[in-house]
């Protein structure tokens, strides 16, 4: 039987990995991409007119043992949180390893993606791509659309009058690449999300003012946490996790803001809304970064805000307010609505008679989002091979109905490993295997965990989980002192947590928490 033929459209963070899930199932994958080189949103560039693409000086907000693909750890001499020429030197070396270059069609752009006529019994897609102006038609078994959520720039002009009056410049997040040209200017940052108050922090340093606007605020938390490991490698857990289905959620969220109260008052500073950012507060602080509430409306040369105030004289605007994205390709296959799409588990349409269309990475998770991208690749290309199967389109609707926009991190790729096979069985590794045991419950859910059993089983996953703290102390050891690698818990409440919990476990908890 000849292979069956998956077209993945995008060649970024979820195509790579994408490509990869294919040849892991036996699929044949052919890969297009619209622009000269892999890497997406992550690979910097000056002067691409409509491809969303970072600003020189990113550095990503997830640490790297916490955002790797499972069977390929970053390597331990990169730094825990790395500038984005660090991502795309770890995808070239990810690419190259697994060959994956050799399946991906640069500088060719998606027409369409329609239903073959006989789609309801094959499956199969008609599509339709365009390379150097030349059109081309090709039938394909699977589609996995990987172009994720920063499509389109969401500029949101109706909602602040005045702002065709204004005779300064103002422009999107997306358009910004450096921060030279601001020197000396009076500049309005809107939205404190990552990118607005990123680039908040770094025009402050040439800008001669900058003003942070904010419906909300924000919670702000910086990337490092108790004893200078990575903050996610340290909440990001199942003890944590395990601990929120137990914890009443009012006393979880009274404790977690008085830690982040405790750091700096968000009151105080004007603040509230889970946003990453170490160096925000002493901008604030220091006076080059004021934060405002919500812009009321502009007149040629000042903003008026909604609590009455007013600044003059401003030069720039710069709208953080995020992304819509949208399937022009595709048809009536898969409609947005209000930036949102109906998906089973954020993956499959589910009013498909056949499950061959596949979206992978269009999902806001609080955390990484390539261990979910991959994880939702080998769970759609065993679907795709008929090794999974998708419940009724009526169950799919009733699941999609319980879903909000985002998922919990954990809760969420557990669910998807399992459908796929490959979640990890933390009662049975207790049993035979307490080492990596400890280190699977209370250590950082590193992707590696999905690596061990199952399809796609990587022998080097329990190594890689052993070793996890060695390489995120690793890049810190520049000035060698006494050799530590320490534990984030330590051994000895290691093992009584352990005991308590399986105490605990028999008499109140189902055995779902711990299958075995």
């Amino acid at each position: 039987m000849a292979q069956k033929r998956v077209a993945v459209i995008g060649a970024g963070i979820c195509g790579l990995s994408s490509i990869k899930c294919c040849l892991d199932e036996g699929l044949e994958p052919t890969c297009f991409e619209r622009s000269s080189d892999i890497g997406g949103l992550w690979r910097f560039e000056v002067g691409q007119k409509g491809r969303a693409s970072i600003y020189k000086s990113v550095i990503i907000n997830t640490s790297k043992e916490m955002m790797c693909f499972s069977d390929f750890p970053i390597p331990a001499n990169f730094p825990n949180y790395m500038h984005n020429s660090k991502i795309m030197e770890y995808f070239r070396m990810y690419a190259d390893h697994f060959d994956l270059l050799k399946y991906i069609c640069f500088k060719t752009i998606v027409v369409s993606v329609t239903k073959h006529p006989d789609f309801s019994t094959t499956g199969q897609w008609d599509i339709v791509t365009e390379t150097a102006g030349k059109q081309e038609s090709a039938i394909f078994d699977g589609v996995m659309v990987c172009t994720g959520h920063h499509t389109n720039a969401h500029l949101p002009l109706d909602s602040f009058p005045g702002i065709e009056k204004f005779k300064g410049r103002y422009f999107h997040s997306r358009d910004y690449k450096t921060p030279q040209e601001f020197s000396g200017k009076r500049v309005i940052v809107i939205g404190t999300g990552n990118s607005g108050t990123d680039l908040a922090v770094e025009l402050s340093h040439t800008a001669d003012q900058v003003f942070l606007s904010t419906r909300r605020g924000a919670w702000i938390l910086g990337r490092i946490g108790e004893e200078g490991y990575p903050i996610d490698t340290i909440y990001t857990t199942r003890y944590v996790e395990f601990l929120r289905r137990i914890v009443p959620l009012s006393l979880l969220n009274y404790f977690a803001e008085k830690k982040l109260n405790a750091k700096f008052n968000h009151a105080i500073y004007g603040l509230q809304h889970p946003t990453i950012n170490d160096d925000l507060p002493n901008c604030i602080i220091s006076g080059k970064v004021l934060v405002k509430s919500n812009i009321r409306a502009f007149t040629e040369t000042s903003a008026i805000f909604e609590d009455g105030t007013r600044e003059e004289d401003i030069d720039v605007v710069v709208f953080a307010t995020g992304y819509s994205f949208s399937f022009p390709f595709l048809g009536d296959c898969a409609k947005v609505i209000k930036n949102q799409v109906s998906l089973y588990k954020f993956v499959f349409p589910p009013q498909l008679e056949k499950p061959t269309l596949a979206f992978i990475g269009l999902i806001q998770p609080l955390g990484a989002i390539m261990p979910i991208a991959e994880l939702q690749g080998r769970w759609a290309t065993r679907v795709f091979t008929g090794l999974n199967r998708l419940p009724s389109a009526s169950n799919m609707m009733a699941d999609i109905e319980l879903l909000c926009e985002s998922a919990d991190y954990i809760p969420y790729m557990d669910e998807v490993a399992c459908l796929a096979g490959v979640k990890p069985k933390i009662l049975s590794l207790f049993l035979m295997d307490p080492k990596l045991a400890v280190e699977v419950f209370f250590g950082p859910c590193t992707p590696y965990q999905y690596r061990l059993r199952g399809p796609g089983k990587w022998d080097g996953a329990r190594k890689a989980i052993l070793t996890q703290r060695e390489r995120i102390i690793k890049p810190l050891k520049t000035r060698v002192l006494d050799d530590y690698t320490g534990a984030l818990v330590p051994y000895y409440l290691q093992i009584f947590l352990i005991v308590a919990l399986i105490a605990v476990t028999f008499v109140y908890f189902p055995w779902s928490f711990f299958p075995l």
